[in-house]
Formats: C-alpha cells, structure tokens, sequence
C-alpha cells in the first residue's frame, strides 16, 4: 500500500492507499495499537456492500465490534442522527477507550467524527472512506460536524482521526453520479494550486465516469497530498486551508437551497465553482482566456442532478451564514489564475446573481 502522513505533531496521522485492502483493516489496527473495542458507524447502502467486510476483519483480529446503522443521504447529517448514534453507543456500553470507525462517504465520516468529538468529551476514531469524494477530501483534515437549516456544516469540530484507510476497490460498487461528485473536489485543488495537476486532469479524465484503475490510484495519492500537505500548514481553517472551500462558498448555499435533496455535494461544488471564477473573472483577477478554459472543462462532467426550482435568492440568503465571514463581510476563494488562489472581501456582489444563473445554465439539461 502507498501511504502519506498527516504532519500535525503529536496530532499526526497517515493515510494509507491500496486496493483490496479492506478485509485487512483489523490486522492494521491491532499492529498500530488503536483501541481494543470498536464501534462501526456507516450507512444502509454501503452496510449492505462492506459491512460485513469490515467485522469480519476486525473479528479475525479478535477485535471485539458493534455496529450502527443509519439512513443514507445529506438530510440525514443534523443533530437528530447525532442524538441517535450516541444514544446508541451509550446502549451499547461504549467508553472512553472505544473506537469509532466511519466506513462511508463524507456525511458518514462527518457524522461519526462528530459522534467521536462529542461522546464522553471525545474519543478516537478512525477513516474508512468508501467514495471517490470522502478518500480524497473529506475524510482527511478532521473537519467533522452536522447540518442546519439555515446552512451547512454549521455546528462542528475539528478532530483529527487517528488514520485514514483508502481501499480504492470500494469505487467499483460506486454510481457514477458519484464517482463525478469525487471528480469535483480533485479538479478544485488542481485549481487553486497545481497548474500541471490540472493539465494533467485535462488529458485524463475524457472518459467519464470509466476511468483506469492506475489513473485513480494517481490522482486519489496527489489529491491526499495536497489536502495534507494544507491541513499540516493550517489545521484550523484561519488562512491558506480556506482556499480549499473554493466553489464551496456558493455550492454550500445552493445545497441549503434545495433543501439537502436535489444536489450532491460535489455537484453543488462544482456549480459552485464555475460561479466563483465567473465572479473572479467580472473583478478583474481571472483572465478571460483562463475562465474560459476552466469553463469548458468543467461543463464536460455529465452532472444529473435537478436544477429546476432552485431560487436563486435562497442561495444569497444562505451564503450570509458562510464561516468565512469576518465582521459581516463574507470572503471568497477567487482564482487569480489556474493553480492560484486567494480569499478576497472584495468580489463583485452585483455580478453574484448572474453568477449563479449562469453556472447553474451550464449544467441545464433540455
């Protein structure tokens, strides 16, 4: 297996890459020293395709496991499933010494992360990421935490795991849809920081959603390298880990918007992300050439989702409660260039409808 580490200090993990590899996480544990009880947290559809994978390696490490099944989908990751998993654990008899295992894609990872955070003050927990989104993004960093109403992962932490297990075989069982919802997040650090990256997903990814295992494997290692290499610089968000939200600004708010029903969250980003380099074009920053380019590249992911109906100004209602906000001025990641980014207050807010329509006009299917 490839393997990458987290460098946090005493807060540090690694990140390991293989194939196949998931009827071996037990053996893993037991030789790092992680917990002697664990607690698998994951979702009825991926429960159904690895949850027995997943206890059975942990019995054939005489790993003692419980298990915690809850519903699939974003609407699921507020404070109602919280109160229930914890509930659920404290049934169970768990204490300060269990484990919890995310096996699933970033509601999952987000949830148990927080379970993990809050239960009995805090306990550990570990990553087992079965999407193309969650191996690449939201399973590294420990960002973990639950929806409001009012908007997105407005009520968290931040709680490093004690590792990262990326079995890229679990791809196979994934829906395309989602598969795209993965492509959106590698294509955002191409942009905001590795020009040569993104040249090289120009040439790659034309064969959607049926890449080559080799591509993936590529592209899964220099994405995690990028998002460690960023957390390790700013764990808690206060500078350069705010360029990743690019296209998050927007695509958050369109998520609040249709109600955590009609958009994936990589959809929602990648909407997000042709609207910010729209705005990043109207300021003066992007050269029209480059937001072109990035443009047409974006528009070849075969987005699915339904796009009728959403209002436009439930995306700005929702963009006022964005955490990036300082003093009530709400900042956004804007390219200067492809592979450049930075955080700007000043952004054109008279071009953000039209941004918005705009990006969402790309993606309209007759």
């Amino acid at each position: 297996m490839e393997n990458l580490k987290v460098d946090l200090g005493s807060r540090s993990y690694p990140i390991f890459i293989g194939t196949d590899s998931l009827a071996k996480f037990g053996e893993l544990l037991k030789l790092y020293k992680i917990g002697e009880r664990f607690v698998v947290i994951t979702n009825n559809i991926v429960d159904r395709y690895y949850g027995e994978t997943i206890l059975a390696s942990l019995r054939a490490a005489k790993l003692p496991a419980d298990k915690i099944v809850i519903a699939d989908g974003e609407r699921h990751k507020n404070l109602k499933t919280l109160e229930r998993i914890l509930g659920e654990m404290l049934r169970l008899g768990c204490d300060r010494q269990t484990v919890i295992i995310a096996l699933g894609g970033g509601v999952i990872g987000d949830l148990a992360g927080f379970a993990a955070a809050t239960f009995m003050r805090g306990i550990e927990f570990v990553q087992a990421p079965t999407t193309l989104l969650a191996q690449v993004d939201a399973s590294i960093g420990g960002k973990v935490g639950v929806n409001h109403p009012l908007g997105k992962n407005m009520i968290g932490a931040f709680h490093q795991p004690r590792l990262v297990w990326i079995d890229a075989a679990t791809l196979r069982t994934l829906p395309p849809r989602e598969i795209i919802c993965g492509l959106a997040e590698i294509i955002k650090y191409a942009l905001i920081c590795d020009p040569q990256y993104f040249s090289y997903l120009e040439t790659r990814l034309t064969n959607l959603p049926q890449l080559d295992h080799g591509t993936l494997i590529k592209i899964i290692h220099r994405s995690c390298e990028i998002k460690a290499a960023i957390v390790a610089q700013d764990e808690r968000e206060s500078d350069r880990r705010a360029l990743l939200n690019f296209g998050h600004t927007i695509g958050h708010a369109l998520e609040a918007a249709a109600n955590y029903r009609k958009l994936r969250h990589g959809e929602a980003v990648l909407i997000g992300m042709i609207a910010e380099t729209y705005l990043a074009r109207e300021s003066g920053l992007l050269a029209a050439e480059a937001f072109t380019r990035v443009e047409n590249f974006l528009k070849t992911l075969p987005l699915k989702a339904r796009l009728e109906g959403i209002s436009i100004t439930l995306v700005e209602q929702s963009m006022a409660f964005d955490k990036k906000s300082r003093r009530g001025h709400l900042r956004m990641v804007l390219l200067r260039g492809i592979g450049e980014a930075i955080l700007s207050s000043d952004w054109p807010r008279d071009h953000l409808r039209s941004a918005i329509q705009y990006a969402l006009q790309c993606f309209r299917r007759a």
